[in-house]
């Protein structure tokens, strides 16, 4: 959702539950150089919160941050949270230019969850639909009007011009899906409160969603069945994890059902993709996030689905001095987002 067209110098800012991030590339092509990147974590309540005074301590946040990080830009390509916007696939007739954006307005009047006259509407084409060979397939994302002029009052009353507002999920798969990656492939993406998925193929996303199961569910469910504090479950989380065989597998034990949860919603989103994709199977999940940390959990997702599982990798696109590569690695499943923001194309 571009706000200012044609910006080749900006800086990505994913404002997540846990975190602020922010990315800044230099050059250009497929591959561009780290110039500046920063973290800082937050309380998810006040990033959740929308509170006159919890709102403008998250602008101070941010404002250190990008002050400390040096950043050479005041212009800003901001992440949406999958749980603010709407995504749909959706196939319309082949029409010329204008009659297919009044198509597509007065497809997304009748899908959208909020008016249509509320919402910031945004859409791509992908290609020639799967289903109708009369048809094209667009991408069309949503969110509420006034979401984005929330984010916009924050973020300019610090003095940074935002550029463009993208859902999390697309600048995920930018991000960790390699250039010039045709194959369908699945990035999965745990948070603390939910836990995102993407579906793209020839880079474009098929399918996103974001299922309400996320690190602090695991979390609360080890405590909960351990009957230890969560300090204590999440040590044993990050020991242990889905091993059956250490601790007696009281971990596995502790945690598998809301890991099934999980795994039965990224299920149903194969098999919808599948069932539109039938001659695309799904060939790689790459996860990141939570869902990286989580000792076996890619092997689980692996026995589960039978495909290649990746360990997914923000810097994949990035080129930086060899120096820095353990450092960067360390961070890699923080910076996603950020990442794959500030590889956008302005």
């Amino acid at each position: 959702m571009s706000v200012i067209s044609g910006v080749k110098d900006f800086f990505g800012l994913d404002i997540g539950t846990s975190a602020i991030r922010l990315v800044q590339l230099k050059g250009s092509g497929p591959v561009k150089a780290l110039s500046k990147y920063a973290l800082v974590p937050v309380d998810q309540k006040l990033v959740l919160s929308d509170a006159k005074a919890d709102q403008q301590k998250l602008s101070q946040i941010i404002k250190d941050l990008v002050a400390k990080s040096g950043v050479t830009t005041r212009n800003v390509a901001v992440g949406l949270p999958s749980n603010r916007v709407f995504t749909t696939v959706v196939d319309i007739e082949r029409l010329s230019g204008s009659e297919l954006g009044k198509t597509i307005r007065y497809q997304a009047d009748t899908l959208i969850p909020t008016p249509l006259d509320e919402s910031k509407v945004d859409w791509a084409l992908l290609g020639d639909s799967p289903v109708d060979i009369n048809k094209l397939e667009v991408l069309l994302s949503s969110v509420p009007n006034e979401y984005i002029e929330t984010k916009l009052d924050l973020l300019e009353d610090i003095g940074l011009n935002v550029i463009a507002f993208e859902p999390d999920a697309l600048a995920l798969a930018r991000a960790l899906i390699g250039n010039g990656q045709t194959t369908p492939q699945m990035v999965v993406d745990m948070g603390i409160l939910a836990t995102d998925i993407v579906i793209s193929v020839n880079g474009g996303p098929r399918l996103t969603r974001s299922i309400p199961t996320g690190s602090d569910a695991v979390l609360k469910a080890a405590s909960q069945n351990l009957n230890v504090d969560e300090a204590q479950a999440e040590q044993f989380i990050n020991k242990f994890g889905l091993s059956k065989d250490k601790l007696e597998g009281q971990i596995y034990k502790a945690i598998i059902g809301v890991i099934d949860v999980l795994v039965g919603e990224i299920e149903k989103s194969i098999k919808f993709y599948s069932t539109r994709y039938p001659n695309a199977p799904l060939e790689r999940i790459i996860v990141t996030g939570g869902a990286s940390t989580l000792p076996e959990f890619p092997l689980y997702l692996a026995n589960k689905f039978g495909v290649n599982i990746e360990i997914g990798n923000a810097w994949r696109n990035v080129s930086f001095p060899e120096a820095k590569q353990n450092d960067l690695m360390a961070v890699s499943n923080h910076f996603g987002v950020a990442a794959g923001l500030a590889e956008r194309e302005g």
